[in-house]
């Protein structure tokens, strides 16, 4: 774990009988786009609440920046929801200015600055004074990230971060995400799509609540013994081997 960007171990969490997160152990490299890849219910969006210190561990041990989550680390960390958590009454550049200010960017210039980057990066900022509850759908989710941004975290989580997005929109994010990683940046990617899977440097495939394996794009393919093996192969190779182990 020293070292690492955050890490699990043996993480349990429950909803009432359901086990979201059942022992679970991952390390996250610092610097890399880290992709968790798994269908509904694997514990992905679970998985990252307990490490931005919306949920508490039921068991086991979670770190980030090598710390437990808590409101001093917060600051050094991004957070885009799976739903846009925005404040509707208020306008574009209203809701980063918030962010901004909640994250600990106190600096007016500086974060006048930020403001203007990050609502061109995501298109919205000809749209600046409208109010959040009148954009659509999918403007809500590139404000979403705006607001994850604008403070300049050291480690991102996006869960599901390009649903809704036309895919001219969604390049302009990868290349964004990947200049963030070149910058040492930490990017936490929750996915269900192979699309988003496929720009990540290290994946994790998560299945009922367990990391069940680990690796690049191209040693998980090449674990399956065949060349021609995609990334949803991949996963369907590895949850019927975890299947098979069951077995007694």
């Amino acid at each position: 774990m020293q070292g690492s960007a955050a890490s699990t171990e043996g993480l349990n969490f429950r909803y009432g009988q359901l086990k979201a997160l059942d022992g679970l152990d991952l390390i996250i490299p610092r610097g890399v786009s880290f992709g968790l890849l798994g269908p509904n219910g694997a514990g992905k969006t679970t998985l990252i609440r307990v490490l931005v210190g919306l949920l508490k561990p039921q068991g086991g041990i979670a770190l980030v920046l090598g710390e437990r989550p808590s409101p001093r680390v917060a600051r050094y960390i991004g957070y885009m929801p799976q739903l846009a958590a925005l404040y509707n009454e208020l306008s574009v550049a209203e809701n980063l200015d918030f962010f901004a200010e909640v994250y600990g960017l106190r600096d007016g210039g500086k974060r006048r600055q930020r403001i203007e980057e990050v609502a061109r990066l995501v298109d919205l900022w000809e749209r600046r004074a409208e109010l959040a509850m009148n954009l659509s759908g999918g403007m809500r989710q590139r404000l979403s990230l705006a607001c994850a941004l604008v403070h300049e975290p050291r480690l991102l989580f996006l869960d599901e971060p390009t649903v809704g997005l036309d895919p001219e929109l969604r390049v302009v994010f990868w290349d964004y995400f990947h200049g963030l990683t070149r910058q040492g940046v930490t990017l936490v990617i929750s996915s269900h799509t192979m699309d988003d899977a496929a720009h990540c440097d290290q994946l994790a495939f998560l299945r009922e609540g367990r990391v069940i394996a680990q690796g690049t794009s191209q040693e998980l393919r090449a674990a399956t013994g065949d060349p021609q093996a995609g990334l949803e192969e991949a996963f369907l190779y590895f949850a019927r081997r975890k299947e098979q182990d069951r077995v007694p």
